[in-house]
Parts: structure tokens; C-alpha cells; sequence
């Protein structure tokens, strides 16, 4: 029996900013931990968020360079949910009205050149980070990143299989770089991916339940995890073992993936307004910055060994806080 992958990607792409999204905290890579966190980062009772205009720039940059329809007026949302590197218990982002809505990407793959919708990219805030490797029986919480400002771009299901996947991550890598938004360390977490792994019996047919594939870091990690989701709907329909629907993370040092949870807990997240977040509303164009700063889209990377910046990369920019 055939089967078709149908995968959607998404990408994190931590912003070229001096300061994090909503304090005056710095995002300097490799800092020593807890010391860039501010009480507006661990929502300390009365701080008040401040939104920063060079994040919100660099979205409509992005938005600007796919061909992306940028909206008029976006809205922040709060999802509630709970991990220990997450002070607040919850997560500012753009949920029903994000700042870029649309767009494509071409990619170049063995069949010629293939154009990839965006569904949309919306502005949010990182959470912080877990370490597990310096600690015998416990984790330690370094909090540096948390409110590092992120761009979430999501695809339609548009990628077929572990080749195009990885050739859409080399061409958004070479895009958020080649247009100053982000630095493109992938080793140091400035860019990671999510691929949504599901299959169908047929072309046309309705996709499956997805499989999330979460924080692939590199392109060989990518496209290992994602030719093991690929022969595992065979084993699934064959012997009935965990299915498709979970939550996995990709293993580094082997072809497979580990099964974290199953996705139906997402449900449970509560999405509401952030009171002290105001919406965002647009001008008539885009900033002046944006307009006339001189980018142009780079070329989709057809074939490029490596691929992953070592870990000298810096996330922090120390121009101008506006484009460029």
C-alpha cells in the first residue's frame, strides 16, 4: 500500500533586536544565565508590557520581501499553559489577527522550482530554557530568552516529503538572513523548525492526523526525522502502535523520534486578551524604514553543504533598533 507525506512547517525565527518584545532586557547570545531577564520577563505583579517598534518592523520586512498581505490591525493574545521555563504561566502572541497574512516562497527541488504558501507569520514572545545536562536528578531554568522576540512563519501543507522540507527550511533560513531580521544561528536556537507530519492514501484525499516534530535545529536533523515519520504510517496501520497525533522531538544522534505527548492536550489552552497589550494598528504603508531599506528576496539555496552557523553567531544586533 502507497501513502503520500503531507507535511506544514513551522519556523521560529528569533528577531535582530537590541531588546526583547515587550522590555528593555537585552538578547545577547551567551550571556551567563538569569542575568538578561527583567521583572517585566517573569511578569512580576504591576509591569507593564511595551511593544517594540524594531520587532514589529522587521514582521512587515518579512512580510514585505514573501508578497504577504500586511494587516491593518493585528491583536495580541494570551495562551495560557504551563512549562517550567514559562515564569508566567502564559505566552503573548498574535493568535486570530496576525501582523502578515499570506505570501509564498519558491523552493528548488529535484523537479524544478516549487512555490510554497505561507499561511501566515505573527509576532510572539520566547519562552525560557530548560537545561538537563549540568544537573545530576534535576533541570535548571536559565530565563535569558524568555520575551526574546520571535516571528512564527507557517506553511500550508504544501511539502512533500524530507527533500522538500529541508529545501524550504535552507530558502527561509536564507531569507530572514539575507534580509537582516534574523542572524540564522541555527546551533545558538535563533531558527528552529516544527515539521506537521501526516499522511493520505491518495493525492486529493484528506490528510491524517498530524505528528508534530518539534525543535529541529539543523537541516540533517530535519530531514532524518522526517524519512523516519515518513515509514512510520506503515508500521501504524500494520501493527497498530502509537499513532499518528503525538508530539515528538527528533533524536540527534539516531534516525527516530521520541513520542513527548499526545497533541488532543492542546485543546486545553485558554486563548484570551492580554490586558495590558494594546492592539496593533497599521498606518496607510509600511514604516519608512521598511520601504525604503535596500533588500531583495535571495535565491533559494539549491545544494549547500552544512548549513548550520557555529556557535561564534551573536543574536544581538547593534546597529539601529530600526530595519537594517
Amino acid at each position: 500500500m502507497s501513502w503520500e507525506i503531507v507535511i506544514g512547517i513551522e519556523t521560529h525565527a528569533q528577531l535582530r533586536t537590541q531588546s526583547k518584545i515587550f522590555s528593555g532586557a537585552a538578547t545577547e547570545f551567551g550571556a551567563a544565565p538569569n542575568t538578561q531577564a527583567c521583572a517585566v520577563d517573569i511578569a512580576l505583579p504591576g509591569v507593564l508590557p511595551v511593544l517594540n517598534r524594531a520587532a514589529v518592523e522587521h514582521a512587515i520586512r518579512f512580510g514585505l520581501a514573501i508578497g504577504a498581505r500586511l494587516s491593518r490591525r493585528s491583536v495580541f493574545a494570551r495562551k495560557n499553559y504551563f512549562y517550567p521555563d514559562l515564569p508566567k504561566g502564559y505566552q503573548i502572541s498574535q493568535y486570530e489577527l496576525p501582523i502578515v497574512q499570506g505570501g509564498s516562497l519558491p523552493i528548488h527541488t529535484e523537479d524544478g522550482t516549487k512555490t510554497i504558501r505561507i499561511t501566515r507569520a505573527h509576532l510572539e514572545e520566547d519562552a525560557g530554557k530548560s537545561l538537563h545536562e549540568d544537573f545530576r536528578g534535576m533541570s535548571g531554568i536559565d530565563l535569558n530568552r524568555a520575551g526574546t522576540p520571535l516571528l512564527e512563519i507557517v506553511t500550508e501543507p504544501d511539502l512533500r516529503g524530507a527533500g522538500e522540507a529541508v529545501a524550504h527550511a535552507r530558502a527561509l533560513h536564507a531569507l530572514v538572513e539575507g534580509i537582516g531580521i534574523c542572524d540564522g544561528n541555527m546551533q545558538g536556537g535563533s531558527v528552529r523548525c516544527d515539521a506537521h507530519v501526516s499522511v493520505r492514501r491518495a493525492p486529493g484525499q484528506p490528510p491524517g492526523t498530524r505528528c508534530a516534530i518539534k525543535n529541529l535545529n539543523s537541516f540533517r536533523f530535519m530531514e532524518r526525522a522526517v524519512e523516519f515519520e515518513e515509514r512510520r504510517p506503515a508500521q501504524v496501520a500494520a501493527d497498530r502502535v502509537v499513532g499518528m497525533g503525538d508530539v515528538v522531538t527528533g533524536k540527534h544522534e539516531m534516525p527516530s523520534s521520541v513520542r513527548r505527548r499526545v497533541r488532543g492536550w492542546l485543546r486545553a489552552r485558554r486563548v484570551t486578551r492580554p490586558p495590558r497589550v494594546a492592539p496593533l494598528a497599521g498606518r496607510c504603508g509600511p514604516p519608512r524604514a521598511c520601504r525604503t531599506g535596500s533588500f531583495s528576496r535571495p535565491r533559494a539555496p539549491r545544494a549547500r553543504a552544512g548549513g548550520c552557523r557555529g556557535a561564534g553567531g551573536r543574536a544581538c544586533c547593534r546597529g539601529s533598533s530600526r530595519c537594517g
